[in-house]
């Protein structure tokens, strides 16, 4: 107990530390919190009554990476889409995976709330050994208990964020496999370098534990390599500063799915994805926190759609993977649009999930987003 009390209030002291953390919580320089923009009524009507796809007709297929991950990238680089924001890097023999989901629903329930559109590639028993897991943030989409719970068995180093190590202990992880970092802080762990960047969203798993703990963007790197990971985020200037100081990037990964105005301010959507994507640099894109699961009101393969012909139109390079597809950005030349391939028919009423149709999975009781 001593040992626990010792590190909470070492946690405690550097979040009260750190410039971000104003009255008691985390809040974005901007000032923008999670709260909607715009009347709150039409949004509820958009939730219920638009129609639309907003899961696809069947399960989306995916890809085997087991017998890729097996060989060595010819390049040193390579990269895995497991689905959202899951994606094992790849980086001169060292291995980073990102905001670990495998369980079946971005929920604190285990019976209800957004479930995945297609199986795990790779389950986490069947994952190489890892360097390092990189956590960007606390929402259930990208913090998933049961993974977490997992990996702490397999004793991987994480890396995170201010004070989201006090989830990670609370769900089996070693201390001494915890690096928290504010933002422009760096660590070098399992080999591999981490810096904490600025990024504009919020926090929490639940109304009453909002903004208590950070978020961030990340940058990681090796000595030949560097990637940029946004977390989620909206657009934010940091972007052009975090270009100029650590970029070029062989690959930039950005969020491009749950894009609504009403939330445009913490999430980037396509088109904020782009003028990103052009402020940290340019080079590569690779679009995540998209085709997994439903959190948004669009269909679900507009974020994809419309970054494609977004991207044509201004001449962008980016890469549009199948899911559990093993690649190496060096050796794709152009996008992939594999969602097309599948049927465009509107699900089943039977699929769609109670707990979106009642709001609650999308809403919470104060008429905030909740947590994505």
């Amino acid at each position: 107990m001593d040992d626990e009390k010792r590190r909470s209030g070492a946690r405690r002291e550097r979040k009260v530390a750190s410039p971000l953390y104003v009255d008691g919580r985390f809040e974005n320089p901007s000032g923008l919190g999670p709260g909607l923009q715009g009347a709150k009524l039409p949004i509820l009507g958009e939730f219920f009554f638009r129609r639309g796809r907003r899961e696809p007709s069947s399960i989306l297929p995916v890809d085997s990476p087991q017998p890729v991950w097996a060989t060595p990238a010819t390049s040193g680089f390579r990269v895995t889409w497991l689905g959202h924001s899951t994606l094992l890097l790849e980086l001169e023999g060292r291995r980073v995976l990102t905001d670990p989901v495998f369980g079946e629903r971005a929920s604190p329930l285990g019976f209800a709330g957004p479930k995945r559109f297609h199986p795990v590639p790779a389950r986490i028993e069947e994952l190489p050994e890892l360097d390092a897991v990189l956590l960007s943030h606390d929402h259930y989409d990208h913090l998933c208990r049961s993974s977490i719970e997992a990996l702490a068995r397999r004793r991987v180093p994480i890396v995170t964020a201010l004070g989201v190590g006090e989830h990670l202990e609370r769900f089996g992880v070693a201390p001494a496999c915890i690096t928290e970092l504010d933002w422009q802080e760096s660590a070098t762990v399992g080999g591999v370098h981490f810096t904490a960047t600025p990024a504009q969203h919020f926090s929490g798993r639940g109304v009453a534990g909002r903004n208590q703990t950070l978020w961030a963007s990340w940058v990681v790197a090796t000595d030949r390599r560097k990637v940029f990971f946004s977390g989620d985020t909206g657009l934010t200037p940091d972007f052009e500063r975090i270009g100029r100081r650590h970029g070029p990037f062989d690959l930039v990964m950005l969020e491009v799915g749950a894009f609504h105005p009403a939330w445009g301010s913490i999430h980037l959507g396509p088109e904020n994805a782009l003028t990103a994507f052009d402020m940290l640099g340019g080079g590569t894109l690779l679009p995540v926190h998209w085709g997994t699961f439903n959190l948004g009101l669009h269909d679900w393969d507009e974020p994809a759609e419309t970054l494609l012909r977004l991207a044509t139109e201004r001449g962008t390079r980016i890469l549009t993977p199948r899911l559990g597809s093993a690649f190496e950005p060096e050796h794709i030349e152009r996008a992939t649009p594999w969602w097309r391939e599948l049927s465009h028919e509107r699900p089943p009423p039977e699929r769609l999930e109670p707990a979106l149709q009642d709001g609650r999975a999308l809403f919470g009781g104060s008429g905030e987003p909740r947590s994505r």
